[in-house]
């Protein structure tokens, strides 16, 4: 007979299991680096280097919502608020859920907010995915580069990911009209409505591309490079270095497993990107962990500021 009560479920208990391990492994992270090693950089930074670099995120989060609203036009024409929030919070549930599983608030937040339906959203989010991979992988490269220089063998690495990448967008862009054609061609049925819905939320004209790429890269400029001049003075690194790093962390965001709220991966992945300064691992550690600190508490008060934004129509029940 289990002891465990038939109310408790053990998928219910997972997650609260997860975060207890997670929290438990950082603080013995955090006693092996020394509290005071860790807080050290934050009292030798001016508080309003602090203060920009928080604005700056702020800023990211903005052009995150003018993305998904100029893609949106039609249905979200003024609307911006509402979208900051929805925007917001999918960024909040991506950091902090495990799993990717915080993808799945883009659809139900745009259907619950706006009434647009999965069929519409979920390919704008692909599509945004692979835009958001583009510039990271190309701006990573440009890192590398810095760090490493053109010729080294970690460059080779990326030339693929490069070659795929680079064209990517445009590819699809150029196929979606000619793919479209030939499935309405097809036999009509269920899949036939749903595959043509998804083939018209991608960007009709070129201009419609064009304005979705340029949103793009203004977020992950404004994201990438604070966080890059953050852990400039959070670690003795070059300016390439710590963008190289900053990307590093972020780039693990996209695995398919990792902790709630990214712990552990994130950290691995801007100290592997931090590999080449030799620096001490209490250091590097320190640095990671006060990176992922602040973007996690940045979200955290990004997800408190919009809390009282009203919604542009009642909820569904």
């Amino acid at each position: 007979m289990s002891l465990m009560p038939k109310y408790l479920n053990v998928n219910q208990i997972k997650p609260v299991l997860l975060w207890l391990l997670v929290l438990l492994a950082l603080g013995f992270v955090v006693a092996w680096i020394g509290p005071a090693r860790l807080l050290a950089p934050w009292l030798s930074m001016p508080p309003v280097a602090v203060i920009l670099a928080l604005l700056l995120m702020v800023l990211s989060y903005f052009l995150r919502a003018v993305r998904i609203q100029r893609y949106f036009l039609d249905e979200l024409r003024g609307q911006f608020w509402p979208t900051l929030k929805l925007s917001t919070w999918h960024i909040l549930l991506n950091n902090f859920l495990p799993m990717r599983t915080g993808e799945i608030s883009f659809p139900i937040l745009m259907q619950r907010y706006f009434a647009l339906p999965a069929t519409r959203t979920v390919p704008v989010l692909l599509w945004f995915r692979l835009l958001d991979l583009q510039a990271i992988v190309i701006l990573g490269l440009i890192a590398v580069w810095g760090v490493l220089g053109a010729g080294s063998g970690l460059t080779s690495a990326w030339v693929l990911p490069l070659v795929i990448l680079v064209p990517a967008p445009m590819v699809v862009y150029l196929t979606r009209a000619r793919l479209r054609r030939w499935i309405a061609k097809r036999p009509s049925g269920k899949w036939q409505s749903r595959l043509l819905a998804s083939l018209d939320s991608l960007p009709s004209s070129f201009a419609h591309f064009l304005a979705t790429l340029g949103w793009t890269w203004a977020n992950w400029l404004v994201k990438l490079l604070t966080l890059a001049w953050l852990l400039k003075n959070l670690a003795p690194v070059t300016v390439a270095g710590a963008l190289a790093g900053a990307i590093g962390g972020d780039l693990t965001t996209v695995l398919p497993i990792h902790a709630p709220g990214g712990f552990g991966t994130f950290e691995a992945g801007v100290v592997l990107a931090l590999q080449p300064f030799n620096l001490p691992a209490p250091t590097l550690l320190s640095a990671a962990i006060n990176l992922h600190l602040f973007l996690l508490g940045t979200s955290l008060l990004a997800g408190l500021l919009v809390l009282g934004i009203r919604h542009p129509k009642p909820l569904a029940p």
